[in-house]
């Protein structure tokens, strides 16, 4: 007769097989499941390319991905983004549904019509949430596993007799405990004796370290910015000229109606549209300074399109306020906050910058005090605004003290002579000490 046992034995490799079959089963299952679906996404799915962005840029970065694959999308929402030498494109998707496939990496270089990723069409929404993870098929019940762990017996009359409980083993003696703790004493005092100094040391430990630098990569932006300000230094004849403004008026007018044109027109009145109100009467009267070079041409422009110079994160970006010669304080103030927060947002396009004849750059905003801007091609000037400081002045045989804020004119010698520079950036001047003027229209 068997003993329990090998009985016991034998129940368990049998409940194993059938288990292991099962589970088999089950996973084979699930395989095909999963086939299918990938066969079914193939066969409705759609590759979306690389777009256009713009007629002189044919690739780009791949900055980063919004979306994973398994992520769900809605018609028109941002999967990728590509940097360019000036814009950031946005890959937005075609159709609803599941993004199956992405067939570039991040950082990798992309050309215009080049597979980007596919997507299944199909409702979008969120993310799905990841399934809960199904229990396993009901097992028989004379298969069944007990599952809990089976709390440890009390220990029986017979259990003691043989001594299956060990005993618990003796507590060592507090002189052994006193004997082993007083041997690391004696061997800290049997330490050998610190190696004798070296001639001329005077004890100071030196650490020999090499800085490793950081290597960044250049993005596409700052690339082009290079490139462009390189351009400008090599083709133009630059020079600068400069004068010093009076901003007690400018800053009075400022301080009266700032809260009721923040009120009505919910734009805050700042300096940059009295400057730019400023050089657009001014542009009337020296067109030179609102012209550019073609080849072995002069090119006139009867309009003022202002570059506004903005920083961002990703370099100086010049957005272009059109048609500024027709424009008040507040329409101007309007524009520049408008293409300020989509420069600081990544979202300017191509048409925002194009263009522009006459550029404005306020370096006052991060302190600056005095500086040459460089001309940005193919305009022939840049007007450089700077902070505003106290300064003692004479007025009528007095000192006083008055908000100065000095102004740089960096122009292409090319085109404009000093005379039609320094002339320029005094009526400049002058519009801004007494801003009547300009409403006006008196030089």
């Amino acid at each position: 007769m068997l003993s329990k046992r090998v009985i016991a034995a034998a129940r368990s490799r049998a409940f194993f097989a059938s288990r292991g079959a099962q589970c088999t089963a089950v996973s084979l299952s699930q395989g095909w499941k999963v086939a299918n679906y990938i066969r079914r996404a193939q066969l409705h799915s759609k590759t979306v390319k690389v777009p256009q962005m713009a007629e002189s840029i044919s690739e780009g970065t791949l900055r980063s991905w919004s979306k994973q694959v398994g992520d769900t999308v809605e018609v028109d929402e941002e999967v990728a983004t590509i940097e360019t030498d000036k814009i950031d494109v946005s890959v937005n998707a075609p159709t609803a549904g599941k993004i199956v496939e992405l067939l570039a990496k991040e950082e990798d270089t992309v050309s215009v019509g080049q597979d980007l990723f596919i997507i299944a069409p199909g409702e979008g929404g969120a993310s799905a949430a990841p399934e809960e993870q199904k229990t396993d098929p009901e097992e028989p019940k004379d298969q069944q596993l007990d599952k809990t762990i089976p709390e440890p017996r009390a220990p029986s009359a017979a259990d003691k007799q043989s001594g299956g409980i060990p005993p618990e083993a003796p507590k060592e003696s507090k002189k052994e405990v006193k004997k082993q703790d007083s041997k690391p004493k004696e061997d800290k005092s049997k330490a050998p004796p610190p190696a004798p100094k070296a001639p001329g040391n005077r004890g100071e430990t030196r650490v020999c370290s090499i800085a490793m630098p950081v290597l960044v990569k250049m993005n596409r932006m700052r690339l082009r910015i290079a490139e462009r300000l390189k351009e400008s230094q090599n083709a133009a004849a630059s020079l600068t000229t400069f004068n010093e403004i009076d901003m007690s008026s400018l800053m009075e007018m400022r301080k009266k109606y700032k809260d009721e044109v923040l009120k009505q027109h919910d734009v805050k009145l700042g300096f940059m549209s009295a400057f730019a109100r400023a050089c657009a009467l001014a542009l009337k009267e020296i067109p030179a300074a609102n012209a550019s070079i073609e080849g072995d041409e002069i090119v006139y422009h009867d309009f003022v399109d202002l570059s506004v110079a903005v920083a961002t994160p990703k370099g100086l970006v010049t957005p272009v306020v059109r048609n500024a010669e027709g424009m008040g304080f507040v329409e101007i103030e309007k524009e520049i906050a408008a293409l300020g927060n989509k420069a600081r947002d990544g979202k300017l396009t191509l048409e925002d910058m194009a263009g522009g004849t006459f550029t404005i750059s306020n370096g006052g905003v991060f302190g600056s005090l005095y500086g040459t801007p460089i001309i940005n091609l193919p305009q022939s000037a840049v007007l450089g605004m700077h902070a505003i400081k106290d300064k003692p002045v004479v007025v009528n045989g007095q000192i006083v003290i008055r908000p100065i804020m000095v102004v740089a004119l960096t122009y292409d010698h090319r085109l404009l002579d000093g005379r039609e520079a320094v002339t320029f950036l005094v009526k400049v001047r002058d519009y801004i000490e007494d801003p009547r003027k300009m409403l006006l229209a008196l030089s």
